[in-house]
């Protein structure tokens, strides 16, 4: 479903219209402004990309990029802005960009290029620290306890018959899936 962009309509007697129908001088820098209609849709998307910029997650909220190919192509554009850059916060193709390293991890939040800057700042402080505190503190260290913690059903193959390796990838499985929900 598309978010609905509404513009206000000029009032009588302002604008281009009442300017040639030999009315009010033509319309100042403020009567050009307009503003969107407020909305709750602020997130175009959010997309996690390793050190090499590569996909490792991607959520997109809207059709500005319909297909698979595009998201990577854009995703690969922005990594290529931001990887050296210092700063937190890119303009891309009519869009802002906010985005946070992490040692071997780039966050990206986009917005609309009239999105406030500050808000997408705060979404992309709440992912990151909701990712970090996920995934670096230690609240168990019995195996069993950590394998239902993270919904895995222990009664169908036991913990002895799984690699490391086995479960390392269905924790990121159920991670991920718990983000895009």
């Amino acid at each position: 479903m598309q978010r609905p962009e509404a513009w206000p309509r000029p009032h009588p007697g302002e604008g281009a219209s009442a300017a040639q129908a030999g009315g009010a001088a033509p319309p100042t820098r403020a009567t050009e402004m307009r503003f969107q209609e407020p909305s709750l849709y602020t997130i175009k998307a959010v997309f996690i990309l390793d050190n090499d910029g590569r996909r490792l997650l991607a959520k997109y909220y809207d059709d500005t990029f319909p297909s698979t190919k595009e998201q990577m192509v854009f995703e690969k554009n922005v990594f290529n802005k931001t990887s050296r850059a210092e700063s937190e916060i890119a303009f891309l193709g009519g869009m802002t960009i906010v985005y946070k390293s992490s040692i071997d991890l780039l966050l990206y939040v986009v917005g609309s290029s009239s999105e406030n800057e500050l808000m997408l700042m705060s979404v992309l402080a709440c992912l990151f620290d909701s990712l970090s505190h996920i995934l670096s503190v230690i609240l168990e260290s019995d195996p069993q306890q950590v394998i239902q913690k993270v919904n895995f059903r222990t009664d169908d193959v036991g913990l002895t018959e799984q690699s490391v390796a086995q479960v390392l990838q269905s924790a990121k499985e159920q991670i991920k899936w718990s983000l895009l929900k």
